[in-house]
């Protein structure tokens, strides 16, 4: 599943080398959601550990990151985790414009489908999660 956020930079930490075969970076993305910022964390692995480079802490950028999960047995308990693997990351007034986007098309600026927070789109090909229109919890 491919979605895009936009938000400031908050935190950007150093490339960890967990194997000799996978390497990792992680940055926490500030996104105003209502009345409190969300602190969101993304993490880059292998090729895509430098696309935060360019950036600085506080630069508004726009994330495309995919969803992913797995689940593992340890000691007999089955455990999961997700993680929000960020692949591509620009600028954010730059979102919807120049090349460099590998040949991807742009698609022009649209409001979030049964979203609340326009900050935070499923892409065309991703269906809705869940509506918030009966979600009454506050946060």
């Amino acid at each position: 599943m491919a979605y895009d956020v936009t938000g400031r930079l908050h935190e950007i930490f150093d490339e960890q080398q967990v194997s000799e075969k996978f390497r990792k970076r992680e940055f926490v993305l500030e996104v105003q959601d209502g009345q409190y910022p969300e602190h969101i964390k993304f993490q880059m692995v292998q090729d895509k550990t430098s696309l935060i480079d360019p950036f600085k802490m506080g630069d508004e950028v726009k994330v495309t990151f995919n969803l992913r999960g797995r689940g593992f047995n340890k000691n007999g308990q089955m455990l999961y985790f997700t993680n929000l693997e960020a692949w591509k990351i620009e600028a954010a007034g730059a979102a919807n414009y120049g090349g460099g986007g590998g040949g991807q098309q742009q698609a022009a600026p649209r409001p979030a489908a049964q979203n609340q927070n326009p900050t935070l789109r499923a892409q065309p090909s991703a269906a809705p999660i869940a509506s918030d229109d009966d979600n009454d919890l506050p946060f």
